[in-house]
């Protein structure tokens, strides 16, 4: 599809910047159903004879505020891309102040200008977005459990014993609310992978790989798109900042190390796994003792222990066969 229109969106809480490339225009819409409808028709009236398939809308993802919008364009067969921030950001260079007219220029002029190249966004299956949305308020949830428990330890550190009753309860309370609820979550995620046999395989598989527990496979079908948004699993490596990058120039030569530009959820969630896996892994475990006792670093070793585990993963949803523990049966 050759595209003929180009509008770039800036997405906040109650509204939404809309500027048309095509005839330098700007205006501002409510950030809700009646609002987008208006938005189309503004468009309709200043494009003519485009059609809806030959425009291609742009925007960053805003989360929770732009979800509306992104199910809108879907429905009525809207092409457009969901951005990160920063690849725009990066784009633009240097420059001075920011409002939101200006941020939706900016998108318009970066979709125009990768037009060529530029992947349009493809909504996953309903299932697969039901488990993002329970898995993305899962987290939240740990955050105010951990939050309420750091709060009762300091409590029982600065009170005493007398004073601090009430908080105990109330505080006991409310950890134990947010366990229940966090269980529900977890249960309503497994049901909703049992009901996708696509998703329930790609879940099993993933959780044959030793040190992969439920929520970081259920956090690799989602951030993967079901195993689709990557082609392979050093892309994700760098998406999740495990991939180690060079640092030269000229003849400095600096330590290779990882990008800050990450995925801290699945980075996190790594991290730990690969934690599991050097304790309760055989194979892990010499591999991270031999390079320890050669005096490699900690860090480094547990990255590669990482970047094993994602390798292993894409390796398994290729092969359609669980992974096997081939040190057992070494002679």
């Amino acid at each position: 599809m050759k595209f003929r229109a180009f509008i770039g969106i800036d997405v906040s809480k109650s509204t939404i910047d809309i500027h048309l490339r095509n005839a330098g225009r700007h205006s501002v819409f409510v950030n809700d159903l009646e609002g987008f409808e208006v938005m189309v028709e503004w468009l309709m009236d200043i494009l003519g004879q485009v059609c809806p398939e030959e425009m291609m809308f742009g925007m960053e993802h805003t989360g929770l505020y732009s979800e509306l919008l992104i199910s809108f364009l879907n429905d009525h067969n809207f092409p457009f891309t969901v951005l990160p921030g920063l690849e725009v950001k990066k784009s633009m260079g240097i420059r001075r102040g920011k409002s939101d007219k200006a941020d939706s220029k900016d998108i318009a002029e970066y979709i125009y200008e990768k037009r060529e190249k530029i992947k349009l966004f493809r909504m996953p299956s309903r299932n697969l977005e039901s488990i993002r949305k329970l898995a993305s308020y899962r987290e939240r949830l740990v955050k105010e459990r951990t939050a309420f428990k750091t709060r009762l330890g300091e409590y029982q550190k600065v009170y005493g014993k007398e004073s601090y009753e009430i908080y105990t309860e109330s505080h006991k309370q409310i950890i134990a609310c947010l366990d229940k609820q966090i269980k529900g979550m977890e249960a309503e995620m497994e049901r909703l992978i049992k009901d996708d046999q696509e998703m329930l395989r790609q879940y099993q598989l993933v959780k044959s790989v030793k040190g992969i527990g439920p929520q970081t496979a259920i956090m690799m079908i989602v951030l993967t798109k079901a195993f689709t948004a990557f082609p392979d699993w050093r892309k994700f490596a760098s998406y999740a900042g495990i991939a180690p990058f060079p640092n030269q120039s000229g003849t400095y030569m600096g330590k290779t190390r990882t990008s800050k530009l990450a995925n801290k959820r699945i980075k996190a969630l790594l991290t730990m796994c690969a934690g599991v896996a050097v304790q309760y892994n055989p194979e892990m475990r010499l591999y991270y003792e031999q390079r320890v006792n050669e005096g490699k670093n900690k860090m480094s070793t547990m990255n590669i222990i990482r970047n094993k585990l994602v390798s292993r993963i894409f390796a398994v949803i290729e092969r359609g066969t669980p992974y096997v523990e081939t040190m057992k049966y070494a002679a």
